[in-house]
């Protein structure tokens, strides 16, 4: 195993500075959108750069995050273009496998923004912008985070269809970076609906 996985590694140019942008943009994006997130719930930033209007901020936020995540999908191909092959995943099976992967990862992402809406794939909740109640049909029966489980997967496919150790490596980094992501994020928008469900209650008793 040790042989083989040194005979990997040798496929990885850690010399290419498109590996490091890559690996930076990577990094960046969830990172940006927890900040920018936190700090439209705490001080209410986008709402009101957009004159009160939590929607508008909401758009606003959802096309920077879609926009850095088109450069990141950009920076990643090019990283990938510049890296060596490993010949034993130039196979007609890894192209199949690559592209199962991406029709698995593509239908993951797009069937979670289809369920969610705009505002529920953007961080609405961090706007006051929340969904009635919790979506539980596909893709969300089938995994909690359908939205980072399919961009991983699409990673992957790239990876393999590029026969790249390079992007095998970071597919897996995303994979983590996503669930050391799902660690702070999900908590605190449980607190969120926490919070509503508690106001609501609260409103109730006063009805009466």
């Amino acid at each position: 195993m040790a042989p083989i996985l040194s005979s990997v590694i040798d496929y990885i140019d850690t010399s290419k500075q498109s590996l490091w942008i890559a690996t930076a943009s990577i990094l960046f994006n969830p990172v940006y959108w927890n900040i920018m997130a936190q700090s439209e719930y705490r001080n209410k930033t986008l709402t009101r750069l957009t004159g009160g209007r939590p929607y508008l901020g909401c758009y606003i936020l959802a096309v920077s995050i879609f926009s850095l995540g088109i450069l990141r999908d950009h920076l990643y191909n090019f990283a990938l273009d510049e890296q060596p092959k490993y010949p034993p995943l130039m196979t007609e099976q890894v192209k199949r496998l690559a592209g199962a992967s991406f029709v698995v990862g593509s239908t993951l992402v797009v069937t979670s923004m289809w369920a969610l809406g705009v505002t529920g794939t953007y961080l609405g909740d961090y706007f006051g912008i929340l969904m009635e109640d919790r979506v539980t049909s596909f893709p969300f029966n089938v995994t909690n985070n359908p939205m980072y489980d399919g961009s991983t997967l699409c990673f992957l496919s790239t990876a393999l269809w590029k026969a790249s150790p390079t992007g095998i490596a970071l597919s897996a980094l995303v994979y983590v970076w996503y669930k050391l992501a799902c660690l702070f994020e999900e908590p605190f928008t449980g607190e969120i609906y926490a919070k509503r469900e508690q106001e609501r209650k609260q409103n109730a008793k006063k009805s009466k």
